[in-house]
């Protein structure tokens, strides 16, 4: 058995999956205001079977949705300090510019731009400005809390932001957290440099849930191997959680999609979930959540996150505008059934209303499984040197599936994309990799 676990602000649902999917049980509790890990164990608590020795689940798969409660409300997050490499040609748009006031205010501890990257190739770069990296790490030592550290072309080579972290560590000690951005977000500078300022920023969050949660866990369902959801419909274990905080934002609606799709045994459709205060809408394509195009807003704030694309519609239920929200998210070839989830989904009739749909989120965080991703941009001479370059992105995706806590031997590539980049000289192109499989305990 599985047991997935989706806290919501209001509610926190818990649900109880066999083996084969099936829906054992499910329990719907009052979420425990700014206490996660509690509304964790009173759902599991009322769950039936959930806590039983032996016999309890084998896995248990929780959903929060608070590390983005704390970027909307500006609570909880550490001060960062924001190191870009770059150098001129990375001074147009200065670090945190267009944030929120404060947002900015709750987060910023300064920034600094220091010379580095430069180039598409090895030859054309510019050599870090490891001086200017130390003056910086001395400057906010003792103000800064946790740090962010993002290049121009790290999505290229990554390397000077390691350096770059090296000396930061020497100068700070290991017990401040360093968030790189060649590990998140997509290949833009400064939304992929959001997201890294926000996963330091939730670096205090990350890591109080995550011991509270493995305490909790460990107490009521001893053996069971424990995961967080994130924003792509996979899984991650404790500890990838409290290394990479940002990437549980979007973990919540991407378990809803999921959910609806195990319910109904659609691969694709327009998904409804219908809320106390708003629904959001989004879609399931192939199995996954549609991801945003051109990124997504977190608490103002434009990330490069892979996290899905949302349409919301207030409540009550406006049906000229839901049915709006449902075609826009439409293909533009054929049309996508409407699945209806989530607590308020009686207040639409239209859709299929799959039965434990309150509890979706719950149910696509206990079938879900664990897993990675890598991307990169990579000089493609010609078609031939395709295979030879793609080789090592998708063994860096099983790699990161790996150490998100999947087993080694049954991790399976789950999609892979190839883009050609036409605004860089000369042919460069993204290869993207996705990769999946079921917990290492197993």
């Amino acid at each position: 058995m599985r047991a997935g676990v989706d806290v919501g602000a209001t509610n926190t649902d818990a649900a109880l999956v066999a083996a084969d999917g099936k829906v054992l049980a499910t329990v719907k509790v009052a979420t425990v205001p700014d206490d996660p890990v509690a509304s964790v164990r009173v759902a599991l608590e009322r769950l039936p079977a959930a806590t039983a020795t032996p016999g309890g689940p084998a896995q248990i798969a929780v959903g929060l949705r608070g590390a983005a409660t704390a970027v909307t409300r500006r609570a909880g997050l550490r001060k960062v300090a924001v190191l870009r490499i770059g150098g001129a040609s990375a001074t147009a748009v200065r670090p945190l510019s267009g944030w929120p006031r404060d947002l900015r205010d709750a987060v910023s501890t300064g920034t600094a731009i220091v010379d580095g990257g430069g180039g598409l190739d090895p030859e054309d770069r510019t050599p870090l400005d490891r001086e200017a990296v130390a003056r910086f790490a001395a400057q906010v030592a003792g103000q800064a809390q946790a740090v962010a550290i993002a290049g121009l072309f790290s999505p290229l080579d990554g390397e000077q932001e390691r350096e770059a972290a090296a000396i930061v560590r020497a100068e700070l000690g290991a017990a401040v957290p360093i968030s790189l951005s060649a590990g998140l977000g997509t290949l833009g500078l400064l939304e992929r440099e959001n997201a890294t300022v926000l996963d330091a920023a939730l670096s205090g969050f990350a890591t109080s849930v995550s011991s509270g949660l493995s305490e909790v866990l460990a107490a009521l369902c001893p053996g069971a191997a424990a995961f967080v959801t994130r924003g792509d419909g996979t899984l991650m274990s404790l500890e990838h959680l409290a290394r990479h905080p940002s990437l549980s934002l979007g973990s919540g609606p991407a378990s809803m999609l999921r959910g609806a799709g195990a319910l109904t045994g659609l691969a694709d459709a327009v998904v409804a979930d219908v809320g106390a205060v708003r629904v959001r809408v989004g879609v399931l394509a192939g199995g996954w959540p549609e991801e945003a195009v051109g990124g997504a807003d977190i608490g103002g704030v434009p990330v490069g996150l892979r996290i899905p694309g949302l349409i919301r519609v207030p409540r009550p239920v406006d049906p000229a505008e839901l049915a709006e929200a449902v075609d826009r998210l439409q293909p533009a070839a054929g049309r996508l059934p409407l699945v209806v989830v989530g607590g308020g989904a009686h207040a639409v009739p239209e859709g299929t209303h799959p039965e434990h749909g309150p509890a979706a989120g719950a149910i696509g965080a206990a079938v879900s499984p664990v897993g990675g991703q890598y991307e990169r941009i990579v000089r493609l001479p010609d078609r031939s040197a395709l295979p030879g370059l793609l080789e090592p992105v998708l063994e860096e995706a099983r790699a990161a599936a790996v150490h998100a806590g999947a087993d080694p031997r049954h991790v399976r590539l789950i999609d892979v994309d190839q883009t050609p980049i036409a605004y860089l000289p000369g042919p460069f192109v993204r290869l993207r990799a996705r990769a999946a499989g079921p917990p290492s305990s197993w």
